[in-house]
């Protein structure tokens, strides 16, 4: 009975972690490795083995930097300072977002509209001067569990 019930809640939290994984954003210290790519609806950002990385809408390239052919193992790095960086496998800088600024709360999202967009500090808050935030959890080997975009209601 006991292996009945576990088996049942390993089958619902299968059915269940995938609609509540966001597979379209980075937060401030993620990377997307070589290999690795956001998905939003028909559109996808991958960081590809030649250190290219491209924006996807149905298969078809609609944009990419001028890192191709630049390094491999090269990963794209939403820096905490809001900067996005491509660095190829020796640490090198391949290409820049120049999109540094204070140190803080960053993300980076692919849009259903296909833009890729870094948000960071909040316009508008309810209730009033209350801080957004991005909600974290992550497993014993530190990489990301789930991610929530919330909002922190205390001032």
């Amino acid at each position: 009975m006991a292996s009945l019930v576990m088996l049942s809640a390993a089958l619902l939290l299968g059915l269940l972690l995938p609609f509540s994984m966001a597979d379209n954003v980075l937060l401030g210290g993620d990377r997307l490795k070589t290999g690795e790519s956001l998905t939003e609806g028909d559109f996808s950002f991958d960081m590809q083995f030649d250190c290219n990385l491209v924006l996807y809408d149905n298969g078809q390239p609609v944009w990419s930097p001028p890192s191709n052919g630049l390094g491999n193992s090269c990963f794209a790095y939403l820096q905490t300072n809001g900067n996005f960086v491509i660095y190829n496998g020796n640490g090198q800088v391949v290409w820049t977002s120049n999109t540094a600024g204070e140190e803080g709360n960053y993300i980076l999202v692919l849009q259903r509209d296909g833009n890729v967009v870094i948000y960071s500090r909040p316009i508008f808050t309810i209730p009033p001067n209350s801080k957004g935030v991005v909600m974290v959890k992550r497993g014993h080997n530190h990489e990301l569990v789930n991610r929530k975009i919330a909002m922190e209601t205390k001032n």
